[in-house]
């Protein structure tokens, strides 16, 4: 099977003698550097993860937009958005622009966020769950509110003596992206949300993080994730068949590099840990091997196997040409193996 293959890069920062990327300036021009260099390899998407409060990239559009501007033909987006920090109206604005400068590139995982660094770090921004509602129901909510506002429909009342001329009936936002609707993602760490996400007509991220909702090894739970998502996607009516990416940190040990750096890795199999006092999660492995014991490990990777994108999760502080090297070692040695290309 055919597969799209890209980057996510959390864009971690920190001023230690062993990092290659000592600040908020470095983290964002190398992402820049390495999407420049992953479309030139022929790899297929640039994603990013956003933080809040963290020495991580917090900010995506400018981000997004600069790529856009530098590139022509890899897909760029995000894995993903905490929507907690969000104003649907403004981000429809923010993101319809950065599509627009992309040529309609963007593909932007949206989702609750995960456990951040500050307690409640979205009520800093201005926002506040709803009178019975959780901080999850309040993320929900306002990716709802940003599918619809996507349309590009109309929505508010003109002035009657505006300050420049409005087309006929009520005004959407602008600049409006013709099709950024269809390129939302849901990142999804349970079987419920991933279910709610197929019924809104969403794509579907699933990552190295999910609710541990049956104890079977990480690939087979987001294997189940993945056919409950397209079950409800059809049920729901959608036209189309939708898009699924999965996350995998993998290592193709092809030099002495590589070897110093992750050769003592990628044996050790799933974790089990909680990302709250009640919510138990299973933590996907590491694979570090040469190429065609890759190609054996991968196979047998039923979530990997579902997907038709997968995202590879980079060490951004090595460096760009480290990180490029990693992405090209798996765009020639493992994925003519596997029947991606």
């Amino acid at each position: 099977m055919k597969k799209k293959i890209g980057f996510l890069s959390f864009g971690h920062w920190t001023p230690s003698p062993g990092s290659g990327t000592q600040s908020g300036a470095d983290a964002l021009l190398q992402s820049i550097e390495l999407a420049v260099a992953a479309e030139e390899m022929g790899a297929d998407g640039a994603y990013f993860r956003v933080h809040h409060f963290a020495r991580q990239l917090g900010s995506p559009f400018p981000l997004l937009a600069a790529i856009g501007a530098k590139t022509s033909r890899i897909e760029i987006g995000t894995a993903v958005i905490d929507m907690r920090y969000e104003n649907p109206w403004y981000m429809a604005e923010d993101s319809g622009a950065a599509d627009l400068i992309a040529g309609g590139r963007l593909q932007l995982g949206i989702s609750r966020g995960s456990p951040e660094q500050v307690i409640d770090g979205w009520r800093y921004f201005g926002y506040e769950p709803a009178e019975g509602e959780t901080d999850a129901d309040m993320a929900r909510r306002n990716a709802e509110i940003y599918l619809d506002l996507l349309k590009g429909e109309g929505f508010a009342t003109p002035n009657p003596r505006p300050m420049f001329p409005n087309p006929p009936g009520l005004l959407r936002l602008e600049p409006h992206a013709p099709g950024l609707r269809d390129r939302i993602w849901w990142g999804a760490a349970s079987n419920a949300t991933a279910a709610w996400a197929g019924t809104l007509g969403m794509n579907l991220q699933s990552s190295t993080l999910k609710f541990d909702e049956s104890g079977q090894p990480l690939h087979i739970q987001q294997a189940e994730q993945i056919r409950i998502f397209r079950e409800a996607w059809k049920a729901a009516g959608h036209a189309g068949e939708p898009r699924v990416s999965v996350s995998r940190s993998i290592f193709a040990l092809v030099d002495d590099w590589d070897r110093m750096y992750f050769g003592q890795r990628g044996q050790d199999g799933d974790h089990i840990g909680y990302i709250d006092d009640n919510t138990r999660a299973i933590f996907g492995r590491s694979y570090a091997a040469e190429p065609d014991v890759l190609v054996k490990q991968l196979a047998e990777d039923e979530a990997i196997a579902e997907a038709d994108t997968l995202l590879l999760t980079v060490p951004n502080q090595l460096g760009v040409e480290y990180n490029a090297h990693v992405i090209e070692a798996i765009l020639s040695f493992v994925a003519p193996g596997m029947g991606w290309r």
